[in-house]
């Protein structure tokens, strides 16, 4: 009956639909990268099992695909008629007439999102200093994605699940950043070839 119901909501409203599911998946993303990109610097976390290197290539990986989904987010909003938002309020923040406080918060970190993809894309041109402090500021972009997420979220209003997820994201950010503090930045020793053939 639920499948039947979602099915049926979706044949009316497709973009309504298409738009909060982007945006759940893209806050899902956004927490995963958020995550491995707060342990991927510990060297202390790879092994030869799981190089550093796989950790940074997923972040990236992951990256981008949370681009991907906020775009689409972006796009699906812009065209759903079900909320009315001007294109500038994903540039502007407060400049939308729909919950505009929460919606700031999300054209705020999708700003955030902007200049870190602009300024990585551009790296080869700026020096590393530079691009690392950019690049640190994607650390506002989470928390600003959860609150977007929990003001705005139709599953946080009305069905309650999406409030879980979101402390449970929280749970697995603070987690990471424990993790982080607690492992020291030393690479682990690694086991002889020869020593381990004998």
């Amino acid at each position: 009956m639920t499948a039947l119901a979602a099915t049926s909501g979706f044949t009316n409203a497709p973009l309504w639909f298409t738009t909060r599911s982007t945006g759940l998946i893209a806050f899902v993303l956004l927490t995963l990268t958020t995550v491995l990109g707060i342990v991927a610097t510990q060297r202390a976390m790879a092994s030869r099992a799981w190089p550093r290197f796989a950790t940074q290539t997923l972040h990236r990986n992951l990256s981008l695909l949370a681009v991907v989904f906020v775009l689409a987010h972006v796009v699906t909003t812009l065209a759903d008629s079900y909320v009315q938002i001007s294109w500038w309020s994903f540039v502007l923040p407060g400049t939308s007439s729909y919950q505009r406080w929460w919606v700031a918060l999300g054209t705020v970190a999708f700003d955030v999102m902007a200049v870190v993809v602009v300024t990585s894309l551009l790296r080869h041109r700026l020096t590393v200093r530079t691009w690392r402090v950019v690049h640190w500021t994607s650390y506002l972009l989470w928390p600003l994605a959860l609150l977007h997420f929990i003001g705005t979220g139709t599953d946080v209003a009305h069905n309650g699940w999406g409030l879980w997820l979101g402390v449970a994201a929280l749970l697995v950010v603070v987690g990471g950043s424990i993790v982080r503090v607690l492992s020291p930045n030393a690479p682990r020793p690694v086991r002889s070839v020869v020593g381990s053939a004998r």
